[in-house]
């Protein structure tokens, strides 16, 4: 686990089940070279790392002929731990972070705090989404799992609603913009900002 003062981190994650690498650069310009062997999960990312602006690389390799979940989460615990590494002690940042993103009939909002806190509130999906087995390996209810798993372990806060959505593909992926664009402007520098953005001055 290594970051810099260039805000970047690399995070190498092994285990029985998975074998994950994950580096970021928070001041990149989205540039994204991605594989995980899930390819919606793939695309994913890469609307994640292309819409943030986040330069993102994830390899990863898992027990798949099981099931695609412990690779799905590996990478999101991976990613969430480069998230935290690459913001260091986050002086100088936004801090919040807020997008409504469409994709055709699909509304996503999320609003995004790196609070140093981590939590999830998510609701809006219709019924059944989780259910819905999406290019063959991804499973609805992932999203969710996902998400909390980058929560959890950059030790941020997320608020994710769905507004509107039909097609379960994009559903899924109207999320992971709004995430994406959230988190672009919570992690950017503001040059207004002195120290840390807290009265409590640690976050």
């Amino acid at each position: 686990m290594t970051t810099t003062a260039a805000r970047t981190a690399r995070i190498e994650r092994t285990t029985s089940e998975s074998s994950v690498l994950v580096e970021l650069d928070l001041d990149g310009t989205g540039t994204t070279d991605i594989s995980t062997t899930v390819g919606f999960y793939d695309h994913m990312l890469t609307a994640l790392g292309k819409h943030s602006l986040i330069n993102l690389t994830v390899k990863a390799t898992g027990d798949t002929h099981i099931d695609a979940h412990h690779t799905v989460e590996d990478v999101a615990i991976a990613l969430g731990e480069a998230l935290r590494v690459a913001l260091g002690d986050k002086k100088g940042i936004s801090r919040f972070g807020d997008a409504m993103v469409p994709l055709d009939e699909a509304l996503a909002q999320a609003v995004v705090d790196v609070s140093g806190r981590p939590y999830l509130v998510h609701s809006g999906e219709p019924a059944g989404q989780e259910y819905h087995l999406i290019g063959g390996h991804f499973t609805g209810s992932l999203t969710r799992h996902v998400l909390e798993s980058i929560a959890h372990h950059a030790g941020i806060c997320i608020h994710m609603r769905v507004l509107a959505g039909r097609d379960p593909h994009h559903i899924v992926e109207a999320q992971f913009k709004a995430l994406a664009r959230a988190l672009r402007f919570a992690v950017q520098p503001d040059p207004r900002v002195e120290g840390i953005p807290s009265t409590k001055g640690a976050l």
